[in-house]
């Protein structure tokens, strides 16, 4: 194969496997320099696809690549190499019985695998990555998810350097040998594929607890770390706990092993991974003390172990048929660690920070070169497709079954799927019939969800007969082309929808008094009448956000206030101001644009002013409501993105709000400033949101006041997410003393937290974003003792804020930035191949950018094409970017 030419993968090619396995039983033997695996799988032929025979069977291919063979043998004989046949990413066995058993020894080195992918190495302890395709790093074996076995696993080590031994399932035996080694056999009884195997070794302490089932089973809980960490884990335990009771009172699914085991590691390409009974997490989302972890990252601790364990279901015992059905384990889990967190926290701040991300993140990947549908219709590199669309839009799909079925509909649906296909590896279609066969519905339509790409637009207009009390509603529904998808068909679209009077009353929606109702939408274009309405309403259309769709409805500014203040719904309630902001800071960018002088509505402080002074409504609700759209969004929702023109015009109002408001914001926070010891409740994180906020907008204006009101913050908290909002602040001030605290304050930050690798990303990312940060000092930032290129966490925490949160300077008009991210790509490549890809994913909208940036976008990502031995995950991501020229 040629440089740079990488095979293309089709659903449409699917097909069955030749063999299946029964049992796999592996040895790991660790050494000093090298580990030695030898595995002895028992196959046999998949007669579903082939008849039984007795005079020829096709052969074996084994996927295997990045290591070092040893022997490999048949039923107890080994084979030469002349045997079988051998390439760089596949071992190829002749067979001659229908049933056999292959041992096959290779040699790993993890010290040196950078890919962290298959076993490596992460600070001194060793552990595993095998999704999507990481096994075939370990052994030779059918790496694929409709392969499924019964896992037993050997771990041999020497006991000084790794007392402990980890692997899926139940311990079975261990013992002490020779030469300060000993050993622990794990076996898993429940068959799984190989890509939630895990293995971790390393000199780690634990947490321990236990959980009794509802069927009163006793079930123990460990969660492992390094030594220095032991005393961040207590909030973990407390979460897997709540996820467990959760999981069986919301969908009635227990656990069913008898210990569930959790391991933080440090060098960790995604957040978390869901290998049976030993998930191992990224340590950013399993490590929390007050004085290390914010409010966030206490939430995202508690949403990714829910995630995670929710898997054991949905996507352990139930699993993917093939790479293609990624989201009928990801979108539906995610969807279940949705309504986990919001039945934990506020369901409406949930909902608002789950749509932001999906705004944010999936319209905009809907709508460029790497669009693609929920189930994707080929790929070269799996690991590009771990995307939001995949994961964000695929939950958007569970949750309007959900709507469309109603809550029991649906726990009738899930209730039949994990009965008919446990212990299975299933697809979205299989999915799907489930819920049409538990309520009698055809969900043909509906599909098309799975099947059609892009981002869904409803264009709504109504009118009002006064005489009759007629109220129609007309919807039409559009979707652009996407790649490969010139022409879409109508999707099958839930739209939530109520009533309100023009002074904000709620109005009833029909006779029976009913205050809302969903509009199943599946033509391009319906009427929807109703009857009875005694007044012109507004309507409150998409409640909840009942579908993944953008909306176009002409509200006046003064209806969009109104519904800001008024709309029971509290989604829509942020979603009218929201709107309301993001028309201003268009319209204000055009002003810019235009040269014109820019203005604020009156209307925009009045309602703020509102909100500040509202003390019945939840704070995080408030919090949400006045926070500016982001510059990247608002470029979005224009023809042609100009960042700097939308900066000018977002820093414009935040400013002037900040002088217009700046007694209100200052008696805000002076209310919520109440020093008490910390806790992560919904109700205490929701008060230093809003508290915080009001400080972020006091250290916009040019008076003294705020910075000293930041200083005086960071130097009294006894949280980390009060700390980082006074760094945050002191850091982007406006006042010319901030420039001098921030210096000061960065520098005890770091003297104190050098040792704490998660807590020193947060000091690498609040600098990253700071607006202040020239591309020198991301370069001079790299060269900290701290920086590690080869650690996933501090690339996203230095690199990846900057290219993806600092938008201003990123995108300078001079091109820098873009050609520094080349760099950045064509080194990791050679290290990390999928963290090379996805830092590149800020260039590839480059069609969508002024001229000026466009051309200098394309040419960093061909200077990234140009390289020779691109990874398939680089190679895919670039070249779908530049066909769009």
């Amino acid at each position: 194969m040629k440089a740079n030419q990488h095979h293309v993968i089709y659903l449409k090619d699917y097909q069955q496997p030749d063999y299946l396995i029964n049992t796999t039983s592996l040895t790991f033997e660790i050494e000093d320099k090298k580990t030695i695996v030898t595995a002895m799988v028992n196959f046999r032929l998949n007669t579903d696809k082939h008849q039984q025979r007795k005079d020829s069977f096709p052969d074996l291919v084994l996927n295997g690549q990045a290591m070092q063979l040893k022997s490999v043998a048949v039923d107890g004989k080994t084979l030469q190499p002349k045997q079988y046949t051998r390439t760089s990413k596949e071992l190829i066995l002749p067979v001659t019985a229908p049933s056999f058993t292959t041992e096959i020894v290779t040699i790993l080195e993890p010290q040196h695998n950078t890919s962290l992918e298959g076993l490596y190495q992460s600070n001194d302890m060793y552990c595993t990555q095998c999704e999507a395709e990481g096994f075939r790093k370990i052994t030779y074996y059918p790496d694929r998810p409709d392969v499924m076995a019964r896992f037993t696993t050997k771990i041999i080590a020497k006991k000084q350097r790794f007392p402990v031994l980890l692997s899926n399932g139940n311990k079975i035996d261990q013992g002490v040998l020779s030469d300060d080694r000993h050993f622990v056999v794990w076996e898993d009884p429940f068959p799984k594929p190989s890509y939630l195997f895990a293995l971790v070794a390393g000199d780690l302490q634990h947490i321990e607890s236990s959980y009794q089932t509802m069927s009163g089973r006793k079930v123990t809980l460990r969660i492992f770390t390094e030594p220095h960490n032991i005393d961040k884990c207590d909030y973990a335990m407390h979460s897997l706990k709540q996820a467990m009771k959760w999981d069986e009172q919301t969908y009635g699914r227990e656990y069913d092993l008898d210990i569930f085991m959790i391991v933080a590691v440090d060098a960790f390409n995604m957040g978390a991974m869901e290998n049976k009974g030993l998930n191992i997490f990224n340590s950013a989302c399993i490590l929390a003390r007050p004085d290390t972890a914010t409010d966030s990252t206490f939430q995202r601790i508690e949403g990714v172990i829910g995630h995670e364990y929710f898997h054991n279901w949905s996507g352990n015992r139930v699993t993917c048929r093939d790479w293609f059905q990624l989201s009928l384990k990801e979108g539906f889990t995610v969807f279940r660690d949705h309504e986990f967190s919001a039945d934990m926290n506020s369901p409406t701040v949930n909902r608002i920070e789950n749509v932001n991300v999906l705004r944010n993140t999936q319209f905009m990947e809907d709508a460029g070169p790497m669009a693609h549908p929920v189930r994707p219709e080929s790929f070269i590199e799996i690991s590009n497709f771990y995307t939001s669309t995949v994961y964000e839009k695929g939950a958007e799909v569970i949750r309007m079954m959900q709507t469309i079925l109603g809550h029991s509909g649906f726990r009738k649906g899930c209730d039949l799927y994990f009965e008919r296909h446990d212990g299975q590896a299933v697809t979205c279609d299989d999915f799907v019939k489930a819920m049409e066969d538990a309520n009698n519905i055809d969900l043909k339509q509906f599909k098309r969800w799975y099947s059609q790409a892009g981002t869904p637009v409803i264009d709504a207009s109504d009118e009002y007969d006064e005489k009759t009390q007629r109220y129609i509603l007309t919807l039409r529904q559009s979707c652009a082309p996407s790649p490969g998808q010139k022409i879409k068909a109508p999707f099958y679209i839930p739209v939530t929808t109520g009533l309100l009077s023009k002074e904000g009353r709620p109005l009833p929606i029909d006779a029976s008094g009913n205050m809302q109702t969903v509009l199943h939408l599946k033509e391009p274009e319906q009427q929807f009448v109703f009857e009875q309405i005694k007044e012109q309403p507004v309507p409150s259309l998409l409640r909840d956000f009942s579908a993944p769709v953008k909306l176009n409805y002409h509200y006046a500014e003064e209806t969009l206030a109104m519904l800001m203040r008024c709309d029971p719904d509290g989604f829509n309630r942020w979603n009218s101001g929201h709107r309301l902001l993001t028309d201003l800071l268009i319209m204000q960018t055009q002003r810019y644009q235009k040269d014109q002088s820019l203005e604020l509505t009156p209307l925009l402080p009045q309602a703020f002013r509102a909100l500040l002074q509202d003390v019945t409504t939840d704070p995080a609700i408030i919090a949400k409501m006045l926070v500016l759209p982001g510059v990247a969004y608002v470029g979005e929702q224009m023809q042609l993105i100009d960042i700097q023109s939308v900066y000018k015009a977002r820093t414009f109002i935040k400013r002037k709000l900040a002088e217009l408001l700046y007694n209100t914001f200052a008696m805000r926070y002076k209310q919520l400033n109440v020093h008490k010891p910390y806790q992560p409740t919904a109700q205490d994180i929701a008060q230093r949101s809003l508290k915080n906020l009001c400080l972020i907008y006091m250290a916009e204006h040019d008076l003294a006041d705020g910075v000293e009101k930041a200083a005086y913050q960071f130097e009294q908290a006894n949280n980390m997410t009060d700390t980082l909002a006074a760094l945050t602040c002191l850091v982007n001030a406006v006042h010319p003393s901030a420039a001098s605290l921030a210096e000061k304050y960065l520098a005890q930050f770091a003297e104190k937290w050098h040792k704490d690798s998660n807590v020193m990303d947060i000091w690498f990312a609040v600098q990253a974003t700071a607006e202040s940060t020239t591309l020198e000092k991301i370069k001079q930032l790299m060269q900290h003792t701290c920086f590690n290129f080869n650690n996933p966490n501090k690339v996203r925490a230095l690199l990846g804020s900057f290219f993806n949160g600092n938008p201003v300077n990123f995108h300078r008009a001079d091109g820098r930035g873009y050609d520094f991210l080349a760099d950045q790509v064509i080194a990791m490549n050679k290290l990390n191949p999928q963290i090379a890809a996805r830092l590149m994913l800020p260039l590839t909208r480059w069609k969508r950018y002024t001229p000026q940036n466009r051309e200098k976008m394309q040419a960093a990502l061909q200077k990234i094409k140009q390289q020779p031995s691109l990874s398939p995950d680089v190679f895919e991501v670039v070249s779908r970017s530049l066909k769009q020229s």
